[in-house]
């Protein structure tokens, strides 16, 4: 998925985590935009035709697709040729060393699609994208990773679990000091010093940064303009009940920027925001 992962197993077993790191990289075939046979590649080229994929890939798009609602709009999984034409077009690492492929003069941005016209068949696990609507799971694929990956360790018998997919953290279980999951950062330990059962994500424009043109782009793109968001809120950091849902809503809050306590206030969550102090220095 473009990034780090970080799996613990209380009491340390290794058979589990192996397991752990094999449904990972099953997740990633199934969900990466930079894989050609990947099932989100092979729906995004279908061209309006019905697709069907795996439980957890429909059970993903679904999420995507509930999570736009949700949110009016703020995040939203159609961002994908938004991406490609600020230069996101190949796993993040890649991008450093070569030369800014776009101009953002010439570039032509527009909103994004939206999910509205997307259907989905439970019965058949089958999505059909209208043409011209691509699908891009950064914004929730790593958060869904953490939670099904944790819900498998319990269900095989680990005591406890924390599994981090780019920093989205999922914990369940027993900690292995018995007395709750600790975390580090300051935004983190002042909502809560310790959980047990919980999620916490953090999105920031200050990360995944690359040279666009004369500038710099990042990879929150708000949905409304097509190019990356630009507002005071330079991370926002969330407790949540899984990880899906704080990936979702720390993307949304990112765009919605001033809006955003409001936002997280609705969903009954806790959040932590850091704001620029110098609007020149806010997000290209």
């Amino acid at each position: 998925m473009g990034t780090n992962s970080l799996i613990v197993v209380h009491e340390d077993d290794e058979p589990l985590v192996a397991a752990a790191s094999a449904q990972l990289q099953q997740l990633e075939q199934r969900w990466s935009r930079f894989l050609p046979d990947s099932e989100i590649s092979v729906l995004n080229r279908a061209n309006g035709a019905p697709v069907i994929v795996s439980p957890d890939t429909f059970a993903v798009v679904a999420a995507a697709v509930d999570g736009c609602s949700q949110t009016n709009g703020l995040f939203d999984p159609t961002v994908y040729d938004a991406m490609i034409a600020i230069g996101y077009d190949n796993s993040f690492e890649t991008l450093a060393d070569r030369p800014a492929i776009v101009d953002p003069a010439t570039t032509h941005y527009q909103p994004t699609p939206g999910v509205a016209d997307i259907l989905l068949d439970p019965a058949l696990h089958a999505v059909t994208l209208p043409p011209g609507v691509r699908l891009d799971l950064g914004g929730i694929g790593k958060g869904t990773a953490a939670d099904l990956v944790a819900a498998m360790l319990i269900a095989r018998g680990a005591r406890g679990a924390a599994v981090s997919v780019g920093g989205d953290i999922r914990v369940v279980g027993e900690s292995p000091t018995r007395s709750g999951w600790n975390f580090s950062g300051p935004a983190i330990r002042a909502m809560l010093p310790t959980i047990d059962d919980g999620e916490i994500c953090t999105s920031t424009t200050t990360r995944r940064r690359w040279q666009h043109g004369p500038a710099e782009a990042h990879h929150l793109i708000d949905p409304r303009t097509g190019r990356p968001s630009k507002n005071r809120l330079e991370s926002v950091t969330i407790l949540a009940a899984t990880a899906q849902q704080a990936e979702v809503l720390t993307k949304a809050a990112m765009v919605a920027g001033d809006d955003a306590p409001a936002l997280i206030e609705a969903f009954g969550v806790r959040a932590a925001f850091s704001w620029a102090t110098d609007p020149e220095l806010a997000p290209v």
